[in-house]
């Protein structure tokens, strides 16, 4: 028979929240009650549970890991997929585990993340972006829960996030566009509601009208990250009165989506179209040519995360929000003679 704490309490002839101090190294013991009950614990071969350790600390050591949104990244996205590991590797670092929410059937029962943290006892959450973002996502950024979120900013008393500054991964692309001749450029932007796409596509047009570079309305197409919506927005583009000097999409999987749409159409890259993506996923290195990008810090995100979060639950800083810079990674598929 497995015993419980209230089993040693009682070989002990203590109260089990005495040996739940002594398990936890807490509060003012004698040594006798410390040594007897440790005497008890190694000669029966107790193992306290999880459930025994979060009780007497308050804390699990456990936190949520929520891919946020009706339409959400999931772990086969590379950028998340990324700043995911890099964050399991630093917050495993600080002591904690990880527990992933399964949307589907928590949502049909109507059962929030809210209640789901409480109920598993969580420290703290780590919320991955993602869009059309469901009420339950913002009940719990704005509860005292400590909350970090990846592209997704969170405004909540104790929520911070951590995202790309994204205005300069636009600006990075157009200025690279202009320095080199380039003025004619198409747009492939996520989901029309994405906060992160919506930002890079304001400043691409910003930074488009600075330099005096026209956009055009048939040239600017939306996807939802994944390949074969950049597939089809590629097409769409090629589809208008004229075809531009340089397709630039906010991410990689979507690059490669027109990639495959400029080849099946026999258009050369980047001899004919130029192209350009975001993220900077491995797969970039090995396209055909290699993609140009606009690298996101994937690692340095993750271990920002893990940080931040641990800071928000113990309670040492007050919530705020980091940007990362990005970086301009130019390859086969948008160089240029002049810069060779």
């Amino acid at each position: 028979m497995k015993l419980t704490i209230k089993d040693i309490a009682k070989l002990a002839n203590v109260s089990p929240g005495t040996v739940s101090k002594v398990i936890n190294q807490s509060g003012n013991l004698s040594r006798q009650t410390i040594e007897k009950v440790k005497k008890i614990i190694e000669e029966t071969g107790y193992q306290p549970t999880f459930s025994a350790k979060a009780l007497a600390t308050k804390k699990s050591n456990l936190i949520g890991l929520i891919y946020a949104g009706d339409i959400n990244a999931e772990m086969n996205h590379p950028f998340f997929n990324d700043v995911v590991n890099s964050f399991k590797n630093a917050i495993g670092n600080l002591g904690y585990d990880m527990l992933v929410f399964s949307n589907n059937k928590f949502s049909k029962d109507g059962r929030d993340y809210l209640a789901r943290c409480i109920h598993f006892q969580l420290d703290g959450c780590l919320i991955i972006a993602g869009d059309r973002i469901e009420e339950a996502t913002n009940e719990l950024d704005q509860s005292d829960f400590p909350c970090v979120g990846i592209d997704i900013a969170l405004k909540g008393p104790n929520s911070s996030y951590v995202t790309t500054d994204n205005r300069k991964v636009s600006e990075a692309v157009v200025t690279y566009l202009y320095l080199n001749r380039m003025k004619e450029v198409a747009f492939i932007g996520g989901p029309e509601d994405s906060f992160v796409s919506s930002i890079r596509k304001d400043s691409f047009i910003r930074n488009m009208e600075l330099f005096g570079m026209k956009v055009k309305d048939e040239w600017i197409q939306y996807g939802d990250y994944f390949e074969d919506s950049g597939y089809a927005a590629m097409k769409r583009i090629l589809a208008a009165s004229k075809r531009p000097q340089v397709v630039y999409a906010v991410s990689d999987m979507m690059a490669l989506g027109a990639l495959r749409a400029l080849k099946e159409k026999r258009i050369r890259v980047p001899e004919d179209i130029k192209l350009i993506g975001c993220d900077d996923i491995e797969a970039c290195r090995y396209s055909d040519p290699p993609l140009a990008t606009v690298r996101q810090d994937k690692d340095k995100m993750g271990k920002l995360a893990a940080h931040m979060l641990h800071d928000l639950i113990n309670e040492e800083v007050q919530p705020n929000s980091v940007m990362v810079d990005p970086q301009l990674v130019v390859r086969g598929s948008c160089s240029f003679d002049s810069i060779h």
